[in-house]
């Protein structure tokens, strides 16, 4: 992507003191974090070479603020080589307007290339705690829209290029509003719909809203 995502002015410009706020929040969220599951992160890593073959940490090229590609980790859930092309062809449908699986998007009952640990992880979203390394980074916040892959980004409408106006999150409003049941296009209405809201008030009611969001065993895409 190389729009600049301001450009209709349909997004207000957010101050630099507030952007620093933000900045400060998850720095000092993100350190205690690792600080206290350091030594679980530790363990589900040492799990996970142990499960399957392969790398604990899978590293997947992911679009940031205002299009900037960056490496996303998360702890490997599926087995070294899966392909894609069913997830490109489902949210394409999805963008279509096609109906949205039973389970939702992303949830196929049985995926074959999901490990047996893999799908614990998931499940919990355990998986997405070496994401904290990349909020550490500063290619994402703790809150946010969800880090889109470069070919789902291209496949976006137009009239949902402001989620790219902000660093993109571990959580977010579509995580604490459905999360996988939701279809793509529900998804990119909360992305647009938290940018124009966006506050330190509108991440602390996330946040605590998060946890109970993963007690329900939602899981994520």
């Amino acid at each position: 992507m190389t729009d600049n995502p301001l450009e209709d002015g349909t997004v207000r410009r957010v101050r630099r003191p507030v952007r620093a706020a933000h900045r400060a929040l998850d720095l000092v969220v993100t350190t205690v974090l690792l600080v206290l599951l350091a030594l679980p992160m530790l363990v589900i890593a040492t799990a996970v070479r142990i499960g399957s073959p392969g790398p604990a940490l899978f590293r997947q090229p992911r679009v940031g603020r205002f299009g900037e590609p960056f490496v996303m980790y998360k702890f490997r859930s599926m087995r070294v080589g899966a392909g894609e092309q069913g997830e490109r062809e489902q949210i394409a449908g999805e963008l279509r307007g096609e109906r949205l699986p039973e389970r939702g998007s992303f949830k196929p009952d049985r995926d074959v290339r999901v490990t047996r640990l893999g799908a614990v992880l998931r499940r919990t979203s355990l998986d997405e705690l070496p994401q904290l390394l990349n909020v550490l980074r500063g290619d994402m916040a703790l809150v946010g829209p969800r880090p889109c892959l470069p070919w789902e980004a291209e496949m976006f409408p137009p009239e949902f290029r402001p989620r790219f106006s902000v660093p993109p999150g571990i959580t977010g409003l579509w995580q604490v509003s459905g999360r996988s049941r939701l279809s793509t296009l529900d998804m990119l209405r909360l992305d647009v719909a938290y940018v124009r809201s966006r506050s330190l008030g509108t991440d602390l009611r996330i946040l605590l809203r998060t946890a109970p969001a993963l007690l329900r065993g939602d899981g994520a895409r």
